[in-house]
């Protein structure tokens, strides 16, 4: 499983933690300037742009994640246009944040550009608690069940479900992979609140989560 967060990491809601987020993208002002992120040398490299969730007009920032790290989304189409929309951008949110855990860079665009408010700097403390532990993390996350609930023309509600079952922690330094048999708690529910700004993105301006949520497990 990932390297678990505490509670009040996940949920602090401070100035700091905003201003964590150019360091947390890795680049100079990360802790000790080490490399980070699932990058060996030559990181770069092997990082792919995750596939595009839709086709639109907008012009928005790349997302590259690790080879090793991988991120699947069931249920991207619904047949409305809306909502395959706000499915879109939930899946960009998701890649944005893992990107900034996974890459090292100076800065992560995509971070800024899908999350705002209190998601934000919830995300913001989420990916600094992976650079205060020195760890990351590596293998395969599943997003499932995934509902969107629109209110009005730009606000939705979507929820869904992570199997982390196959995605473990990395140390960041010496790249040992920690191992561990899946359980209750790699099952986590969400409930993202998303707002569609004057661009047309769909943003994640809130999210609550429940780590071993019986409803996510098989």
């Amino acid at each position: 499983m990932r390297t678990r967060t505490t509670t009040a990491a996940a949920a602090a809601l401070t100035t700091t933690a905003v201003l964590l987020l150019s360091a947390c993208g890795g680049g100079s002002d990360s802790a000790g300037n080490d490399k980070i992120a699932g990058a060996d040398t030559g990181a770069s490299a092997s990082a792919s742009p995750t596939p595009s969730a839709s086709a639109d007009t907008i012009k928005r920032p790349e997302i590259k994640l690790p080879g090793d790290v991988k991120n699947v989304f069931d249920g991207g189409t619904t047949g409305d246009p809306v909502k395959d929309a706000v499915l879109a951008d939930n899946e960009r949110m998701i890649n944005s944040i893992d990107e900034a855990v996974t890459v090292d860079a100076k800065d992560h665009p995509a971070l800024k550009f899908y999350n705002k408010g209190n998601a934000l700097i919830s995300a913001a403390s989420y990916i600094q608690s992976f650079y205060d532990s020195g760890t990351t993390w590596t293998g395969e996350t599943r997003y499932f069940n995934r509902e969107v609930m629109l209110k009005g023309t730009t606000a939705a509600t979507m929820t869904y479900c992570s199997d982390e079952t196959k995605s473990y922690s990395k140390d960041r330094k010496t790249k040992k992979v920690t191992m561990s048999p899946g359980d209750a708690d790699d099952y986590v529910s969400y409930s993202a609140r998303m707002e569609k700004n004057a661009q047309g993105v769909w943003q994640t301006t809130n999210v609550t989560s429940e780590r071993g949520a019986k409803k996510c497990q098989p």
